[in-house]
């Protein structure tokens, strides 16, 4: 197994046609105005290409190809010249970044990320991207350059005995403004790179190697080397806080669970808010006696990404320092069937005293993640939010483009919005009408486990804001967007690390 290190980032104030490089990269925008009706997309609309630089060695470098026709501005589109005239660079790379006018960070990022994966296998280590000029801030390009390039660096080959060493080493970005400014754009774009990429590596990892056990303990070396305090339970404490709607999942397997509690708490943030941080880190779900279909259960390994994001975003907070204090917890368990499982028909009596009905021991992520949320309360969180791969159901009604967000708390939806808005992550409100209750009641107990199929998002959501109660409280049904079924010229196929970016944002606003 190769061992692959960190990538450097740099931020260059020079000119972009002096900068010594393996390659340079310009992004190309399509300035002709977005066509609509009838005639959209017709063949007489033909691209206005400009490179987003100011640069007239750049410009003149490219002109030739542009005249010609050949670079028609698409997102992710790559032309790849050698040696250009007038540049210190070895390569002029121009990447599409589509219509001007609907040019954003969420683009920018697509286009780093494009970079890293177009030059990656050519051998080349090393490149500098210049940040567009005229579409963004230039503190919001830089930033978004790196998080993307981080993004695109990434590769799912952990474990291939011939696995290519094929990595970006090192990233100039080329920008104009102030220096501090801009330095501290990159190092924020670091932090929030690195710690998506942190995510991937530990939703990645096969269910025989990243148990309950092994997940605690890399959330615990992570806190000790960004200084977040970290206690990490077994059973007989699980037992003792009496969760057990959490051991109810966690008695049919062989691993003991682990209760993952984190803490970021900065000197001089006041004592509330709180926001709490609820993950589910099933690390491999079976689906226990309600056991699902042998194809396609190996990615069943993925359904601890909502405590991974969770650890991955406590990683980025701890290091921007928002003043603010957050609490994570991650309920980790695997879901097996044996002669010890929970079984259909079981009530189970969850740490806030509701009586549970298990209907189906498939629904297992939202039992653990009543307990945590329950227990992120007794800690004394005031805001919560919970992030699982949940259900299929949310597929069904997003696909693989949003994923769902539920929200008790409407000012507190604003503010993740905002979030959304930096990070450039897709989530799409759904509805928590209180008529949904009905499908979660029970005969014999409070609430049943499983609503059925029809609204299945929504009453899991309806179950989890059962144990949230009054305290403002939101819900990211994830499973739909925590992998990616193909690679794209921006991201390998795998785990995506979706909600790191976003949580972090929203800790950060949060402390304003």
């Amino acid at each position: 197994m190769i061992l692959k290190l960190p990538m450097k980032t740099i931020l260059s104030l020079a000119n972009p046609a002096d900068v010594e490089t393996e390659c340079l990269v310009v992004v190309a925008l399509d300035q002709a105005a977005p066509k609509n009706g009838p005639h959209k997309n017709s063949a007489k609309d033909k691209p206005e290409i400009s490179l987003a630089t100011s640069d007239a060695a750049i410009k003149d470098a490219a002109k030739d190809v542009i005249a010609s026709g050949e670079i028609a501005g698409k997102l992710a589109e790559t032309n790849l010249l050698h040696k250009p005239a007038k540049l210190k660079a070895k390569r002029l790379l121009v990447i599409g970044g589509g219509k001007a006018k609907t040019f954003t960070s969420v683009e920018l990022r697509k286009l780093a990320g494009t970079a890293a994966r177009f030059l990656k296998p050519k051998g080349i280590r090393s490149f500098a991207f210049v940040a567009p000029e005229g579409v963004l801030t230039d503190s919001d390009a830089v930033k978004s350059i790196i998080e993307g390039a981080f993004v695109g660096n990434f590769d799912p080959d952990t474990y291939k005995s011939d696995r290519k060493d094929q990595q970006i080493d090192a990233l100039t970005v080329v920008a104009r403004g102030d220096q501090a400014r801009l330095q501290q754009a990159l190092d924020e774009g670091r932090i929030i790179g690195e710690s998506q990429n942190f995510t991937r590596e530990l939703v990645n990892e096969p269910g025989n190697r990243m148990t309950p056990t092994m997940l605690a303990e890399r959330a615990r070396k992570m806190a000790e080397e960004v200084g977040l305090k970290c206690e990490v339970f077994g059973p007989d404490k699980i037992k003792e806080l009496k969760m057990g709607a959490f051991w109810s999942v966690a008695q049919g397997s062989d691993e003991p669970p682990a209760l993952i509690v984190l803490r970021y708490e900065p000197a001089g943030a006041p004592e509330k808010p709180v926001l709490g941080l609820v993950g589910k880190g099933v690390t491999f779900d079976t689906g226990g006696i309600s056991i699902k279909p042998a194809d396609g259960m190996e990615k069943m390994k993925y359904d601890m990404a909502g405590g991974a994001a969770m650890i991955g975003a406590m990683r980025g907070i701890a290091l921007l320092k928002p003043k603010v204090k957050v609490t994570a917890i991650i309920c980790a368990t695997e879901n097996m069937p044996s002669g010890k499982a929970q079984k259909p028909g079981d009530v189970q009596i969850a740490m806030s005293g509701k009586s549970i009905e298990i209907i189906n021991t498939d629904a297992e992520g939202r039992l653990v993640l009543a307990d945590g949320l329950y227990y992120a309360r007794q800690l004394g969180c005031t805001h919560l939010i919970d992030a699982a791969t949940l259900t299929g159901a949310v597929v069904v009604a997003l696909g693989y483009v949003n994923a769902g967000v539920f929200a008790s708390d409407d000012k507190m939806y604003e503010r993740f919005t905002k979030a959304l808005a930096k990070a450039g992550e897709k989530f799409w409100r759904m509805p928590l009408d209180e008529e949904y209750k009905e499908s979660i009641r029970s005969g014999i107990a409070d609430i049943i486990n499983s609503g059925g199929r029809w609204g299945g998002a929504i009453t899991a959501a309806m179950f989890l804001k059962e144990f949230a109660e009054d305290t403002p409280w939101m819900h990211l049904d994830i499973a739909g967007t925590a992998w990616t079924e193909e690679n794209k010229p921006w991201m390998a196929k795998g785990p995506s690390g979706i909600a790191v970016r976003s949580l972090v944002e929203f800790a950060r606003d949060f402390a304003e």
